[in-house]
């Protein structure tokens, strides 16, 4: 989310002005996170907000990088009276670069904040820096086509769809000459069924698929039975090989089903909600980096997770005891769904299997 108040300490911040009950500058949530944790440097390098965590992932050499981009990438002034949006200065697009991501996905309830317009900047200045896109568009076929990325000699594929459970308004859908995401009902109806069979038609022998599913409410661990039922449905009739999901502003469990991993909420990395009160029983401000880990066939190998803090719109190096909460918390969670979640020595959390 390096829209607001991220995007307003970059060294090109877009206009600061908000349409938001709480606040009318984005720097609001400057000013409400210096309140609790000090100040934060403005005009910061690419690499600032990644803090801690860009080494250790490049410790790992990952070979692909995707994230969730929960914001519109504009200067575009024709925000929708929606309450909260969100917006970067395509100028400060090397904060995405600097962390070598391959592909975003852009399917979620922000992308369309500014608009038909700012959704059509945001897309074409994405694709001119070089990342791969899937689940929005200027017309309905492009929001439906998949990010395509070499991989190990094969190819990874990857669908991104949004539900209306994650606050996507329904008008925001793509459709035949209008823009917009690639929306899905999260149930097992007719847009499951067409996904599955847009999954078809993009395969090829050796593929490996991911489904990124924007889905649910941004608070609780609960898993509902047909939020589970659509992810079994992704795999074993959709042909998938990982879900995706975000929304939840926290961690939620994780599951292995048939050999496949389904990561049904992998919670917020960065953001600028540091100062905001009200949700903390769920811990917001300590988020997870998943390294997740597949054999040539697309079946689940490893899932590793790097923990850390967000402090002073940067992330930090979790202690000991935020490790060890985020492991219990997680454990208990991922025993619901038949695995559990351990903490290694060297501060990792690891998923384990029964």
């Amino acid at each position: 989310m390096l829209g607001r108040g991220i995007d307003q300490i970059q060294p090109f911040p877009a206009p600061s002005a908000i349409h938001e009950h709480y606040c009318r500058s984005a720097c609001d949530y400057i000013a409400l996170a210096e309140r609790r944790n000090g100040p934060i440097p403005r005009g910061v390098a690419p690499e600032y907000i990644w803090g801690d965590a860009l080494a250790e992932i490049e410790a790992h050499a990952p070979d692909l990088r995707i994230v969730n981009l929960e914001t519109a990438v504009t200067l575009s002034e024709q925000y929708l009276p929606k309450g909260i949006n969100y917006r970067m200065n395509p100028a400060n697009l090397p904060c995405l670069s600097v962390a070598g991501i391959d592909c975003c996905v852009l399917a979620n309830n922000h992308v369309l904040d500014w608009g038909e317009e700012g959704l059509a900047e945001t897309l074409d200045v994405l694709a001119k820096a070089g990342f791969a896109l899937a689940g929005a568009g200027h017309e309905e076929r492009e929001a439906a086509e998949p990010a395509i990325l070499p991989c190990g000699g094969g190819r990874l594929v990857v669908h991104a769809v949004a539900c209306p459970s994650a606050g996507v308004p329904p008008e925001w859908a793509a459709g035949a000459g209008r823009p917009g995401v690639h929306v899905v009902s999260g149930r097992l109806d007719a847009s499951a069924y067409r996904l599955a069979e847009r999954i078809a038609q993009d395969r090829r022998t050796g593929d490996i698929v991911a489904v990124s599913i924007h889905r649910g409410g941004n608070w609780g661990y609960e898993i509902e039975v047909q939020e589970r039922a659509f992810a079994h449905f992704l795999i074993a009739e959709a042909g998938a090989d990982v879900v995706h999901g975000h929304s939840s502003h926290h961690p939620r469990g994780v599951e292995i089903y048939r050999d496949r991993a389904i990561l049904y909420g992998c919670g917020d990395l960065i953001n600028d909600y540091e100062g905001i009160h009200g949700h903390e029983s769920f811990r917001p401000d300590l988020v997870l980096a998943p390294l997740l880990s597949l054999l040539p066939d697309g079946t689940f190998a490893t899932l590793e997770m790097l923990p850390y803090r967000l402090e002073r719109f940067r992330l930090n190096r979790a202690s000991v005891e935020e490790r060890q909460w985020l492991a219990e918390t997680l454990n208990l969670e991922c025993r619901r769904l038949g695995t559990g979640m351990t903490l290694a020595p060297d501060g990792r959390l690891l998923l384990a299997r029964p």
